[in-house]
């Protein structure tokens, strides 16, 4: 038997159905399962590193500070828009990607340095 399981059946059902009545379905944590998957990835992660410190950049600047091709950043800060973590908006020819409330609140907590002054944060 694994040191992980309990060697025998002994539910606390008054305690279990507390807990359980207010544990959401997975319907309701989906959302933030997808935003936690999408920092899972090291290049994405630097992307939300970097337009934590940056504030607004372009995917011309994120490439380069990432030293990543422009296609392959431009797939990641996609995915990042995706899961609510990024916004985007066109400037012209540019592409132009900032972190939403919810990406500095997530990056916040994975990656804490408490010597990073983020960037002044528009709406």
């Amino acid at each position: 038997m694994s040191s992980d399981s309990c060697e025998l059946l002994c539910v606390d059902l008054p305690q279990a159905e507390k807990v359980r009545a207010r544990v959401p379905g997975d319907d309701d944590v989906r959302p933030a399962a997808d935003r936690a998957r999408a920092l899972a990835d090291p290049t994405r992660l630097r992307i939300a590193r970097a337009l934590q410190i940056g504030g607004e950049l372009c995917v011309c600047d994120l490439a380069w500070v990432c030293s990543s091709s422009q296609n392959l950043v431009s797939h990641h800060a996609r995915q990042l828009r995706t899961a609510g973590l990024t916004a985007s908006r066109r400037d012209g020819k540019l592409v132009m990607y900032r972190l939403t409330d919810a990406g500095h609140a997530l990056l916040s907590l994975l990656l804490p340095d408490p010597g990073l002054e983020p960037a002044v944060r528009e709406g």
